[in-house]
């Protein structure tokens, strides 16, 4: 796969457009985020090209918005990968992908009462949501059949606890059969812009991502798709990801940070400094200023040190780790939210604000073409 830099360079804390006051822009997006506006693609791009000076106040600004819609509650994520390895696609971020040498765990799927297991220890850890993660292109029917026990088995044991899947591009029918099951969530990343994805995936299209979402949702599971940044980006695709998204409004938003396998394409990309990992964290929140934005892959990597400030933005993370890289230890992760002043969100408590919890009546059209009708038919 073939990267093209000179298209796709990062602003890395450059300067603010001169037209742009950094203390009249960061105004404006609280004052729109606090009302759940979304940031202007201009305004998006100003944040993404404001200076590392004006960091600590871009995060302060976003803790603003953050705190409207989440108080300083953190929900915890916890990644069952219940088959590792031996994915047909060449998504080139991923450790999984066809023709990876990266030397990762390799398993076929997880037994129900395997994952269930593994699930139990995130749920004894805090997590309020067990995240099922398969590789491959997509489920099979049979497939389907098998995770829908492992969601079963989860609730039995733990009835409380969210269960979501994230198992590739879904055929008609299998969103509605997870949900029949009990799932609760579909995850399924854009990861970056239109215009760049044929730079970072040749096997499936990005319709077929969003086609997928649009599944996920119309089943009634709540929709979760987010984004990955450091894969050789320009700010516009940065941005272009972010309000696709908004459009799409998943209920989640996840913020990963690429993690440089030795053994895949972008094994060499190591672009990402922590102060540009909070703007475009901030970028999110102030795009999707009521939705779940989740500090996801890479943050131990690319943020170090200023985890900490991440959570002024971001209310939810994932705890412990990854599907094939370690990630800080869970006891680390609580004192984190601890020493920052913030606090576990429980199971009883609802993360989304309550506009988001209502029934989406926007997603049933009433059909007006074809039989019976004048108008042509949707064919």
């Amino acid at each position: 796969m073939s990267m093209h830099p000179e298209n796709h360079a990062p602003t890395d804390g450059g300067t603010a457009p001169a037209h742009t006051d950094p203390h009249v822009l960061l105004e404006t997006l609280v004052t729109k985020g606090r009302r759940g506006e979304s940031a202007t693609r201009e305004e998006a791009l100003a944040v993404l090209a404001l200076d590392d000076a004006d960091t600590l106040d871009l995060v302060a600004a976003a803790g603003r918005v953050r705190r409207r819609w989440f108080g300083r509650r953190v929900k915890l994520n916890y990644l069952v990968n219940l088959k590792s390895g031996l994915c047909p696609e060449d998504c080139g971020y991923c450790s999984q992908r066809l023709g990876s040498k990266a030397e990762i765990l390799k398993y076929t799927w997880l037994k129900p009462e395997e994952a269930a297991r593994a699930a139990g220890a995130g749920v004894s850890g805090g997590a309020k949501r067990v995240c099922l993660v398969a590789s491959g292109r997509g489920p099979t029917d049979r497939d389907i059949d098998r995770v829908s026990g492992t969601v079963e088995a989860i609730k039995e044991e733990h009835p409380e606890v969210e269960v979501c899947a994230c198992l590739g591009l879904l055929s008609p029918g299998q969103a509605e059969r997870l949900r029949e099951a009990g799932a609760d969530a579909y995850n399924h990343n854009l990861n970056t812009s239109e215009e760049m994805y044929g730079e970072i995936c040749t096997t499936h299209g990005y319709e077929d991502r969003k086609e997928t979402v649009g599944m996920a949702r119309g089943a009634g599971l709540s929709a979760c798709s987010g984004l990955i940044a450091g894969m050789g980006e320009s700010d516009t695709d940065l941005v272009d990801v972010a309000l696709e998204l908004r459009a799409l409004d998943p209920d989640s938003v996840p913020v990963n940070f690429l993690i440089p396998f030795e053994g895949t394409p972008l094994a060499e990309r190591w672009e990402l400094t922590p102060l540009r990992a909070l703007r475009i964290l901030a970028m999110v929140r102030f795009v999707c200023p009521d939705a779940e934005v989740r500090l996801a892959g890479g943050r131990e990597v690319h943020l170090r040190g200023l985890q900490p400030l991440a959570l002024h933005v971001a209310n939810s993370i994932f705890l412990g780790d990854y599907l094939t890289s370690e990630g800080q230890a869970g006891k680390a992760d609580l004192e984190m939210i601890a020493d920052a002043g913030f606090e576990v969100e429980g199971a009883g408590t609802e993360t989304l604000p309550e506009h988001r919890t209502e029934p989406r009546t926007d997603l049933v059209a009433v059909r007006r073409r074809g039989a019976g009708t004048d108008v042509a038919p949707n064919a």
